[in-house]
C-alpha cells in the first residue's frame, strides 16, 4: 500500500476536529498525528510553531461560523435572528464558540476597533433603512448587541450544566427591546 501524503489542508482539519471535540488545549502535534495516522514528522514539516497552527484553526473556525450563520439567519428578521444564531451555535458548538471568541485580536484598540473588524461593512446601513433610524443609531445598537451577545454566548457556552436555551433567548430579547428603545431616542440622547 504506498504511503499517504500528508497535506496542510489534513493537518488543518484535523486540528480543528480536535479543537471542536475537545477544546484548542487539545491541539497537539502528537494528536494532529493520531488523528489523520500518521507519524509526528509531517505535522512539525507543517507547523513551525503552535501558533501558526493554531491561527489556522482560528481561521477555520471563522469560515465555520459564517456558513453556519447563513444557514441559520432569517433574511425577514436578520438583526435579531443573528444574535439567537450566535446563541445557538454557543450551545450547539462551545469549543468552537470559545476559540472564536476567545482568540487574540491584534491592533484592537477600541470599542470602534473592535466593531471594524467583528462587524460586516454595511450591516449598520441596514439596519439603519430596516429600523428607520440614522446610521450612526445603527451602529451603536448594533455594537451594543455584539457585545451583549459576545457575553452572554460566552456564559452560555461555559455554564454547567447548563442554562436553559430559552432562558438565555429571553435575556436577549430583553437587551434588545432596551438597546432598541434608546435607539429610538426614548432617552432623549442622540446615539
Amino acid at each position: 500500500m504506498p504511503k499517504q501524503r500528508i497535506t496542510k489542508e489534513m493537518v488543518i482539519n484535523a486540528a480543528f476536529e480536535i479543537a471542536r471535540d475537545g477544546g484548542i488545549e487539545q491541539v497537539m502535534v502528537k494528536n494532529i498525528a493520531d488523528k489523520i495516522g500518521c507519524s509526528v514528522q509531517p505535522i512539525y514539516s507543517y507547523c513551525n510553531n503552535m501558533d501558526g497552527l493554531r491561527q489556522g484553526v482560528v481561521a477555520k473556525v471563522r469560515q465555520f461560523i459564517q456558513e453556519y450563520m447563513a444557514e441559520h439567519i432569517d433574511p425577514d428578521d436578520l438583526f435579531r435572528s443573528t444574535g439567537n444564531s450566535y446563541l445557538r451555535f454557543a450551545k450547539e458548538e462551545p469549543n468552537l464558540f470559545k476559540i472564536f471568541i476567545l482568540h487574540e485580536r491584534k491592533g484592537i484598540s477600541s470599542l470602534d476597533d473592535l466593531y471594524q473588524s467583528e462587524a460586516s461593512p454595511h450591516v449598520a446601513e441596514f439596519i439603519a433603512e430596516r429600523l428607520k433610524i440614522s446610521v450612526p443609531k445603527a451602529r451603536q445598537l448594533h455594537l451594543n448587541m455584539l457585545i451583549y451577545t459576545i457575553g452572554i454566548g460566552t456564559v452560555f457556552s461555559v455554564a454547567q450544566p447548563g442554562i436553559a436555551a430559552e432562558e438565555v433567548m429571553a435575556q436577549q430579547e430583553i437587551a434588545y427591546d432596551a438597546f432598541l428603545k434608546y435607539a429610538f431616542g426614548d432617552r432623549g440622547e442622540e446615539v
